[in-house]
């Protein structure tokens, strides 16, 4: 179960260009839609959590 969930957000965080640690490394507009279904954006560090 948690391999499956680990991989799941390795998956997703991939697809919207995050890096390991939730910084935002992508280069397509097209990465940011929708961002906000499965990350909240954390302005204080600015990554995404």
């Amino acid at each position: 179960g948690n391999q499956i969930g680990a991989a799941f957000w390795q998956t997703i965080s991939g697809e919207h260009g995050l890096d390991g640690s939730g910084v935002y490394n992508g280069t397509s507009d097209l990465q940011l839609e929708r961002m906000n279904v499965y990350f909240n954006e954390h302005l204080a560090i600015n990554t995404f959590l």
